[in-house]
């Protein structure tokens, strides 16, 4: 009484107790047993500490981590890296053009209309200047043209684009109803008007072309002022009593920093376009100063004798509105939200 019976089965007459088994104990048996059969070779010996495979490193967001050397994905853009190098190209042209340029580009020391040839690569012009080195030089043009135009559509839309969509109300509608006013007139068009007004020159087609995009840069930044108002860390901003600059400063602008680099980029190479065409018409850099567009008004009379007169003109302004599109492209993909998580 009171004592373990013996088995009949226990040739040594022993007393097994057997143990309770916990559910997750029973579960984990199995991997454990996988586990020691992947690490043990086919003879059963158990293979080399360097041999065994290590565990994954996990970034933050529970991806695998990549070295600090090796770009993310969504930096690998073949278009973008086109694109910018085709502007580095561009802005390095233009800063060293006196360096680039072999002859003075207001010179007329050459015959008139030379076919391309070693000693002028692009021929030269009708009055004997040689075209590689005013197109050098109008690459300065081109880009002082383009960023003084784009900066002052950016100060001008930004400004209307955070005040329409932060404070709202009366004040949004009148100021988008203005903005609607703008665009209901041709952009071309309009800068010609304005640059009628205004005399023919290029600070006043830099000024024509700025004001015709400050409506475009109004209209997406009020958009994205818009989406950054409705989300709760600006109500609790309000909460805790922050002022209105604190709140465009420290929630709204960092923000939209986003939409607005890719809308510069883009709109450099439109500003260049734009720059090009108001020259071509005479209203813009005026002779003889060399700009792309106003050698291709020079060019019309001698299509058929010199054609170089206005292919490598042509030829420029493609290519710089090119690479400004790839960069615009390029960019827009890199900082979308939505593939940050690549």
């Amino acid at each position: 009484m009171g004592t373990s019976t013996r088995s009949a089965d226990d040739p040594q007459g022993q007393t097994r107790a057997q143990a309770p088994t916990h559910p997750r104990a029973e579960a984990e048996a199995p991997a454990q047993a996988s586990t020691q059969a992947e690490v043990e070779g086919p003879t059963g010996s158990t293979a080399p500490a360097q041999d065994r495979p290590r565990p994954l490193a996990l970034g933050r967001a529970g991806r695998p981590a990549r070295p600090w050397w090796k770009p993310s994905a969504r930096w690998k853009n073949p278009i973008g890296l086109v694109g910018a190098a085709i502007v580095a190209l561009t802005i390095l042209v233009a800063v060293a053009a006196p360096l680039l340029a072999p002859y003075d580009p207001d010179a007329q020391d050459a015959d008139r209309l030379l076919p391309p040839s070693g000693a002028h690569l692009m021929g030269t012009d009708e009055l004997g200047r040689d075209t590689f080195s005013r197109i050098v030089f109008g690459a300065r043009v081109s880009l002082q043209v383009g960023i003084v135009a784009v900066a002052i559509a950016l100060l001008a839309g930004t400004a209307l684009g955070i005040a329409a969509g932060f404070f709202g109300g009366r004040l949004d509608a009148w100021l988008m109803r203005g903005v609607d006013i703008l665009f209901a007139f041709p952009g071309l068009v309009l800068a010609i008007v304005i640059a009628g007004l205004l005399g023919a020159s290029r600070t006043n087609a830099m000024i024509a072309i700025g004001v015709v995009y400050a409506p475009a840069f109004a209209r997406v930044i009020r958009g994205s002022v818009l989406a950054v108002m409705s989300e709760p860390y600006v109500d609790a901003g309000r909460v805790v009593g922050a002022t209105n600059g604190r709140l465009v400063r420290r929630h709204v602008l960092p923000n939209i920093v986003a939409p607005v680099i890719v809308m510069t980029s883009v709109y450099l190479s439109s500003a260049i376009l734009s720059e090009a065409a108001l020259s071509f018409l005479g209203l813009g850099t005026q002779p003889p100063e060399p700009s792309w567009g106003g050698m291709l008004n020079l060019a019309r009379t001698y299509m058929e004798l010199a054609p170089w007169m206005a292919i490598f003109p042509g030829l420029a302004i493609m290519l710089v509105v090119l690479g400004f599109n790839f960069l615009g492209d390029g960019l827009r993909d890199v900082l979308d939200p939505r593939l940050r998580t690549s």
